[in-house]
This record gives C-alpha cells, structure tokens and sequence, in this order.
C-alpha cells in the first residue's frame, strides 16, 4: 500500500528581512573590523535575497523585546531561557495557523479526518507543546495521536514523512498531519567564531505543513507517491556539523568544508541508495534538494551532474527564504509540485543534518500540472 502526500502548505512569520540589510545590522553590532569584512563578503555570497523572523528587533530603532543592546550599541546576548518564551509563544500562533490552512485547503480532507499529528523542530521546546495547540484550537478528535520529533536538523523532514507513511500502511484509515516548525532567528549569536557568522548569514524562520494518506489521490489532483526513504551517513564528518544547547541559546558547529565534504560524496551515496529501488541517478528526472546553502547546491549540482536548471526550486526557495533547517524541503517540494509542467516524474529529495547525516526519499510525482488562478478562470470562461 502506497502513502501520498495529498497537500503541502507554508507559513512564515511577519518580518521580513533584506539579505543586505542583515548583513549589515550584524556588522554594526560587530566590534572588529576583519570580523565586519568577514560577514560582509559571505552574506554576499549567500544566494539568499529575503529572509523571515518572528522577532522585529533587527527593525533599526525598534523596542527590542530578545536582541537588546547596551548604552554603547552592543548587543546583550539573551539567555537559552529568554530565546525560549519567545520560541514558545511564536511556535504555537504559527503552528495552530499553519494546521488551520493545510486541513482547510487539502482536497477531500477536514479536520475530523486527522488520526494523527507529528511536530518536528529543533529550534525550541514546549510542554503542552504545538501539537497539543493544535488539537485544542482547532477542534480536532481528542483521540488524535501526537508525536513530536526534536533537535535532529535540517533533515527531520524525512524521518517524519516517513513515519507518517508507517502509519499510512499499518492503518489504512490514517491521515497524518506532519509539522516541521523552526525559529532558526532566535538562536542567532553575534561574535567572531566563523561557525557563527556562517550560520547568521544561512537560518530563518518558517515552517510547512504536509498532509499524508493511503487514500488514493482526487483526479486531476497533483500529489507525490511515496515510494521509499533511505538514510546514510557519510564518513568521518561528525565533527563539521553539530548543534548543542549553550546558555546563550544553541550552539552550532558548522564548518565551511560541508559543502566540500558533501560534494565529495554524494554521488556514490545516491548511487547505493537508488540502487536498492533498481534505479541509477540518471533516472531520476526530478531532485528537491535541501539548499543549506549555495555552496552545498553547487557541490550536489556537480557531482550528480545535473542540468543547470535542476534545482532551480531549491535555489529559489534558498533566496526568498534561506535555510529554515527541516522546514525547506516542504518548501521546495511544494515549488515544484506548483511549478510541475508535466503529468508525473520520478523524483529524489534530500537534505543534510547533524553527523553529517543524509536523509532522502524516493517519490513519484503524480495528478498533473497545477493551474493558476488565472488559467482557472481562463478555463471557465472558456467552458
């Protein structure tokens, strides 16, 4: 029995932030002059154009309620504790949000439907956490089961769809409502490390919605098939990406030869794993790619010797967004499923975490190319 993901939905929070005008709040709050070199020459070549956070303390002449500043215009860095109110009272008005829209727009689907709810973050904890919200605010059957999956990175898309999908073929009756929520902002540590200022330069906020079934899809109706998921880790990395909680908010490990290391190893990777569903990568005809960044999409790009435009969704959704850890996949699969121009094709996702780990999922895109609004109504006048 196959698993679908039926309707993909996003939300991000309401400050919008200028890649430019970023770079150059963070410089102003840096004390020495190599360091404001430093982040200006990455933030400009981060390929990201826009970001979101749920804080509005960037706004310069703001009252800053997380990100404050002393009499000499250096900022007070706030404690794990202070980063997680805020994470607490944005995780849940964005998470009942994001649940209302994804129940109300997927096709053939309401709220009583739902038999299970799995939340995913790595940006803050909570208890009665955004699931419980969920179910509350929303009116959904008491008896809905709720699993949160926490602190995996950017890849926890993956393990959540795939459970959703055990769910699906051990329950037939199932429909999963899966969460990936990340307040990357509010973690945000102003200092020299390059670890630091690569990472400030990368993470946002936003989250996505997926909703998962065995029923078969409506007519007509794009969906993605999931046919398997495979995980792997690549050797001798687990230094160069790592997270950890600090009393100044979360810790990251990021080394700037990520790119190089995935890079160099991505193609056999793919190849092991794509052998295991009788595929090569060259029968894939379709790749979402996690863009943790512009280097890692060019490093995937090359090995796997992909056409120019292959991922052109995951480095659109790179510069409107930039990275917002296990949310952006969503992201960049509902691009796709959105922007589809033919009836089905065979699809590889991926994303990269903490270990460094490899998370993918083997998909057939199925139910056709999505008309606007505009060709809809062009449709029916024609009708």
């Amino acid at each position: 029995m196959s698993a679908y993901i039926h309707h993909l939905a996003t939300l991000t929070p309401p400050y919008t932030y200028a890649q430019t005008y970023t770079r150059d709040r963070i410089k102003d709050w840096a004390n020495d002059p190599k360091t404001r070199r430093i982040i200006h020459a990455i933030y400009n070549r981060s390929g990201i154009e826009t970001r979101n956070s749920v804080t509005g303390d960037f706004i310069v002449g703001s009252d800053a309620t997380l990100y404050r500043t002393d009499a000499q215009g250096a900022l007070i860095p706030p404690s794990t504790a202070e980063r997680n109110r805020v994470y607490g009272h944005w995780s849940r008005q964005l998470a009942v949000e994001l649940a209302r829209r994804a129940i109300n727009d997927a096709p053939g689907f309401d709220k009583e439907d739902i038999t299970h709810v799995i939340f995913t973050s790595c940006t803050g904890f909570t208890n009665p956490g955004p699931d419980y919200h969920i179910i509350k605010e929303l009116g959904l059957r008491t008896d809905v089961e709720r699993y949160t999956l926490g602190f995996m990175g950017c890849y926890a898309a993956f393990p959540s769809l795939r459970m959703a999908a055990q769910f699906c073929q051990a329950r037939p009756d199932a429909v999963v409502l899966v969460i990936c929520l990340e307040l990357c902002t509010l973690h945000m540590q102003v200092n020299d490390h390059p670890d630091s200022i690569l990472a400030n330069s990368l993470f946002a906020d936003g989250a996505a919605a997926a909703i998962v079934s065995a029923r078969e899809p409506r007519q007509g109706r794009p969906a993605y098939r999931l046919d398997g998921f495979e995980s792997a880790l690549v050797p001798a990395s687990e230094s160069e990406m790592a997270w950890e909680i600090g009393d100044e908010g979360f810790n990251i490990v990021l080394s700037s030869y990520v790119p190089d290391i995935i890079g160099g190893n991505i193609r056999q990777l793919m190849s092991d794993i794509l052998k295991r569903h009788d595929m090569t990568p060259e029968d894939i005809a379709e790749w979402a790619v996690h863009p943790g960044g512009r280097a890692i999409l060019d490093k995937v790009q090359e090995s796997l010797r992909l056409a120019p435009d292959t991922l052109e969704a995951s480095r659109s959704v790179l510069r409107d967004y930039g990275n917002m850890s296990s949310a952006t996949i969503l992201f960049v699969l509902k691009e796709m499923l959105d922007s589809a121009e033919s009836e089905s094709a065979s699809l590889c996702a991926m994303a990269f975490g903490p270990g460094l780990t490899v998370e993918t999922a083997v998909m057939q895109r199925i139910g056709g190319p999505v008309m606007s609004e505009s060709q809809k109504r062009t449709a029916l006048q024609a009708s």
